[in-house]
């Protein structure tokens, strides 16, 4: 009977064990399904991410330098919606919203809410829409994906009454996702290459230089690499620290601009499908560009 008992008392500590070694070999979809990862066939993930960029300095002034300015803010809400369609798993398809609203002039940054359409100071409106696919070209390496999108506007105007709302262009988008995570399983790096080239026609502006045609970067190759460094304190929650540059090539209309910005945030699963971040940054360099900085939240679901 002893040994009956010593023998039950050994398997349940097994099973046990084996129990826990299950559970902390799970991951969260915010450890596991980084923008790296594509979804299984059936699976679908949709993004609604949010940002405020609001700026006082820019550097505009005279021969490049740094200058106050009456504070500007831009807020941009994007839905991404993507869906696994492949047997093997290599390909998503998806499709990409953009909706803005801008307040100028000083006014103050939550008016970007108002949406007032107050004359001279404010437009918003649903300025984009992109189809999108997303596919692995190294089977061998599942971690390393890209994601292309055709983003077609559907603003009439850049500017009206002095005030812009987004590019009239088309663009076509190509980001690069690769992600590594440490062997300790406690951080994760994360890079990203976002490509973009703008198409548009020539910019043209009537007798008092307001803009009647065309595009401020028509013609134009946007680069933007970032780096991003996560710790999991947790399978749940991760801090994160990020740095980004961005340059604007050789802009058909001889102009091109640069910047850098640095930030962090955190990301938190709130259920199994269902998980929330937050992001800030600071341009703290730049030419032809605002020196502001951004304060982004985002929820993501994945079923």
């Amino acid at each position: 009977m002893k040994k009956i008992s010593i023998l039950a008392m050994a398997i349940m500590m097994s099973f046990i064990g084996f129990s826990q070694e299950d559970n902390d070999s799970q991951k969260s979809v915010i450890q596991e399904y980084t923008p790296s990862i594509l979804l299984k066939k059936g699976q679908w993930d949709i993004k609604w991410f949010n940002n405020l960029y609001t700026e006082t300095k820019d550097l505009f002034g005279p021969n490049g330098e740094e200058q106050d300015i009456p504070r500007n803010t831009f807020f941009t809400s994007t839905i991404d919606i993507f869906t696994g369609v492949s047997e093997s798993n290599n390909l998503n398809i998806g499709l990409l919203l953009e909706f803005r609203s801008n307040v100028i002039g000083g006014r103050d940054a939550l008016d970007v809410f108002s949406f007032d359409g107050e004359s001279g100071s404010a437009r918003s409106g649903f300025t984009s829409f992109a189809p999108a696919v997303k596919f692995n070209p190294i089977k061998s390496v599942s971690n390393f994906t890209i994601q292309t999108a055709f983003h077609i506007p559907l603003v009439d105007n850049e500017v009206e009454e002095g005030v812009f709302l987004d590019q009239k262009g088309f663009i076509f988008q190509n980001r690069f996702f690769y992600d590594y995570s440490f062997p300790s399983g406690d951080w994760q790096l994360f890079t990203e290459l976002n490509t973009e080239y703008n198409f548009g026609k020539e910019l043209e502006r009537d007798a008092n230089g307001v803009q009647t045609e065309g595009s401020f970067a028509n013609n134009s190759l946007r680069l933007t690499p970032g780096l991003f460094l996560s710790y999991f304190p947790s399978s749940n929650f991760t801090i994160l620290a990020l740095v980004q540059h961005s340059q604007l090539i050789d802009a058909g209309n001889d102009f091109s601009q640069d910047f850098t910005a640095l930030g962090g945030g955190f990301k938190y699963q709130l259920t199994k499908a269902l998980n929330v971040e937050t992001l800030y940054t600071n341009f703290v360099r730049g030419n032809d560009t605002g020196l502001g900085q951004t304060f982004n939240i985002g929820l993501r679901a994945l079923f």
